[in-house]
């Protein structure tokens, strides 16, 4: 598997607020044998999940969901839980998850942090750091890696007009998803299995998290233009109810392959590389990162569930902005030269000079030797 299947979810005409855009997905027919529920937490805040290998993840962490594949067409919240651990502020260390995804015991349910698992994905690429004790990287870069990393994410309830759009957004019949735009740029992507999850579930898209770029547009971009259809009256003419429905189903058609093969082309058309998390029955959760290609294509990291002929039946994703994916590319390029910055400059086309400059401005100067790098500069710029 290397792309999005969305196969089953048919787009509907975009509602508009200001410069936020939604687009409706709906299912002829709900993902049979799966459900989708939602996990309160008491206390939004920071909390502390370990992740393995001595290392946790710390984050804003609002609710969790819960995949349910045990057949009885239930879904059900549970309320009242505290997210903690060692590291965490105080008052929620009470219990701590053992894992991002875990298994509910003795049931058929999984609980899993929503975008988190797909987060701490990209902060995880390559976080051992240098593997090989080249002169040009501190002591510290080779005990530690790249720990601590950090990435910048936005509350939704904090990016302007998104709270109020998902407030008046009218729900269609069927609806298990949207597409979510800002100034018409991709900002995320949501879907579930079932209708009737997707309405308990759509509030949850205020508490997600959003990247950097989404937060700009919603400060910056103009109002966007509404979704308008115009019918006309052509030769053979509009006689009827029935031609007038097929006149409107046409300019249906018509958006549909418009808004698949331009607003959503990078989103659907990106090679992602997959990671399977977990298998319950016949679905598997996973989460994707992007190839982290240059040239001004949108990428996005996230996580689904899919069914045993690869269709999505949940979907979460968030934009990466330009920076992180530079950082991304960097972090990929190093790691296939073995951290070895002169042979990392050969590959990338450029100089050492400004090789050691992309590291400095991904923020991750701090790995390096000051006094060797300066040195080999130096002696660059000699010869």
């Amino acid at each position: 598997m290397t792309g999005i299947d969305l196969t089953g979810l048919d787009v509907r005409p975009a509602q508009v607020w200001g410069g936020v855009r939604l687009v409706p997905l709906v299912r002829a027919e709900p993902v049979a044998g799966l459900r989708l529920g939602r996990e309160v937490y008491e206390g939004w805040g920071e909390a502390s999940v370990a992740v393995g290998d001595g290392t946790a993840y710390t984050s804003y962490i609002p609710h969790g969901f819960v995949a349910d594949w045990s057949g009885t067409g239930e879904e059900r919240a549970a309320y009242g839980t505290r997210l903690g651990g060692e590291g965490a502020p105080p008052g929620m260390a009470v219990r701590r998850p053992q894992r991002m995804a875990k298994r509910r015991r003795g049931e058929r349910r999984l609980r899993f942090l929503p975008l988190h698992l797909a987060l701490e994905g990209y902060l995880a690429l390559h976080f051992g750091g240098p593997s090989v004790v080249w002169d040009d990287w501190s002591r510290e870069a080779l005990r530690r890696g790249l720990s601590p990393r950090a990435e910048a994410a936005y509350a939704g309830w904090s990016v302007p007009g998104l709270a109020e759009a998902l407030r008046i957004f009218e729900l269609h019949p069927g609806q298990c998803g949207l597409l979510l735009y800002v100034a018409d740029a991709l900002a995320a992507s949501f879907v579930v299995p079932h209708p009737e999850d997707y309405r308990l579930l759509h509030p949850t898209l205020v508490e997600d998290l959003y990247g950097e770029l989404v937060h700009q547009y919603a400060h910056y971009g103009a109002p966007v233009p509404e979704f308008t259809a115009r019918i006309r009256d052509g030769a053979g003419g509009i006689r009827t109810l029935a031609d007038l429905r097929a006149a409107a189903r046409e300019q249906e058609r018509a958006w549909a392959v418009a808004h698949d093969g331009l607003m959503a082309r990078d989103l659907l058309e990106t090679r992602y590389a997959f990671e399977r998390v977990y298998r319950m029955g016949s679905f598997d959760l996973y989460r994707f990162l992007p190839p982290f290609l240059r040239g001004g294509r949108e990428q996005h990291i996230g996580e689904l569930i899919t069914d045993h002929k690869g269709r999505t039946a949940y979907l979460k994703s968030f934009r990466l902005s330009e920076n992180q994916i530079r950082k991304g590319h960097l972090l990929r390029r190093l790691a296939d030269e073995d951290w070895h910055l002169g042979r990392t400059a050969e590959a990338l086309g450029t100089s050492y000079e400004e090789v050691v400059r992309r590291i400095r401005a991904a923020g991750l100067g701090s790995l390096l030797d000051a006094h060797v790098v300066a040195q080999r500069i130096r002696e660059n710029q000699e010869g």
